[in-house]
């Protein structure tokens, strides 16, 4: 049989004309505009230090968020951790959260072994090189280790096309990836779940 390339199972947000209808219910509470570049102009804020709540597409089948109900950040500062579990997590300060790097970068930052390139679905624990332990601080674990999503161009495009973005800012081809949801709620799967968490959070952007 042929592998798995994807979970994206779950409900669609809807087209542009149903996402703008659902935001006007919300626009005494909202300020919310269309990027002209969606991939620069996000990538742009978290170089600059924003958490972003990141929702896109079909919802993603099972415990992991993989780039449609995703929190981002920038995987480099350590304070990050921090950050995230402050303004909506409320988890152990162990816990690390975990990277999504572009797959035909992954050798350059994970020890992988093997031909093996494809980690989809966050569900493997990798070393993260040791030149780029102190520097990925946000993703690295106490042990030097990261349980990774690598991300397909064509799987999935517009979350490629973010961390592609992030790269070139930052050069670095990595983002930091939580679920989008606080520590009492299931992952978001609507835009208006989306909006409820992003309004009863400290989430920078949604």
């Amino acid at each position: 049989p042929s592998p798995l390339e994807h979970v994206y199972w779950g409900r669609d947000i809807g087209d542009d004309a149903s996402i703008r209808a659902t935001l006007e219910a919300w626009k005494d509470f909202l300020r919310f505009e269309r990027l002209s570049d969606t991939p620069a102009e996000v990538a742009q804020r978290l170089a600059d230090g924003a958490v972003i709540g990141w929702v896109q597409g079909r919802s993603e089948f099972g415990p992991r968020a993989l780039g449609n109900r995703s929190i981002l950040a920038d995987p480099r500062p350590a304070e990050h951790k921090e950050i995230i579990n402050a303004m909506i997590k409320k988890r152990e300060g162990y816990r690390p959260f975990a990277p999504s790097v572009l797959e035909e970068r992954v050798d350059d930052f994970f020890e992988v072994p093997g031909p093996q390139k494809r980690f989809p679905f966050m569900s493997f624990v990798l070393p993260v090189r040791e030149e780029w332990r102190q520097s990925l601080g946000a993703i690295t674990h106490v042990d030097g280790s990261s349980r990774l999503q690598t991300v397909s161009r064509v799987c999935n495009p517009k979350y490629w096309e973010l961390i592609a973005a992030f790269e070139r800012l930052t050069g670095i081809p990595i983002l930091l990836n939580t679920s989008f949801n606080n520590n009492a709620e299931p992952i978001v799967d609507s835009v208006e779940d989306a909006i409820v968490c992003f309004l009863t959070s400290g989430l920078h952007y949604l």
